[in-house]
């Protein structure tokens, strides 16, 4: 979640972006509830939310790396709008939240169940870290808090969501196709961030 790209003309651009994944997400957890308007339906939601989440929060914690290792028209989109990216990983986020809370309240059994301790500090953690990450998007409020602390708080939220991705499909690795593609998403995405680092790192030697 960045706040320092510019404001192109294109549709699917910054807050368009935005208004458009939210309408997407929105309208498919609607239809999933509709088509079961069960605790099912809310695991259903549960499920669909938590890979859209994985993957706007790939496209987002990848962005500048793409770009800086293949520039093009489709990294360079993806660069200017990872701020909207990021925040649509929060709504998505926010969407899978609510379908918890409407599966415990249907089920609270099977909540009780599919949770424990370590489930609600770890999840609870998240959110406030996407919370937090979120509302220093803006150029005001990144500004009230400072740059350093402003990275400190985006790079520590970062790695801890992408360790909590990690450990969510991993630990379901061997129950379906959907796990293990996950899985090797999150390492890629984390691969090409680190080749991008150390080409950054490469290139100012070569310069100095």
């Amino acid at each position: 979640m960045d706040t320092s790209d510019p404001t192109p003309n294109g549709f699917f651009e910054q807050w368009r972006l935005l208004a458009g994944i939210a309408a997407l997400l929105a309208l498919a957890c609607a239809a999933l509830l509709t088509l079961s308007p069960d605790a099912s339906g809310a695991r259903m939601v549960i499920r669909f939310t938590a890979r859209t989440s994985l993957v706007l929060f790939c496209l987002a914690f990848c962005a500048s790396a793409m770009a800086r290792l293949w520039p093009g028209p489709l990294t360079r989109w993806q660069r200017r709008n990872r701020r909207m990216l990021g925040l649509s990983f929060a709504t998505s986020h926010l969407l899978h939240a609510g379908a918890i809370v409407l599966f415990a309240a249907l089920d609270p059994g099977g909540f009780h169940q599919a949770t424990n301790l370590v489930t609600y500090i770890n999840g609870g953690i998240a959110y406030l870290f996407i919370i937090a990450m979120a509302a220093t998007s803006f150029r005001q409020s990144a500004a009230w808090i400072g740059p350093r602390a402003w990275s400190i708080l985006h790079t520590c939220g970062t790695y801890y969501l992408w360790i909590s991705f990690l450990i969510a499909f991993g630990k379901r690795f061997m129950l379906g196709p959907v796990y293990p593609l996950a899985v090797a998403l999150l390492v890629a995405a984390l691969a090409i961030r680190l080749a991008a680092q150390l080409h950054v790192a490469r290139a100012g030697q070569v310069q100095g």
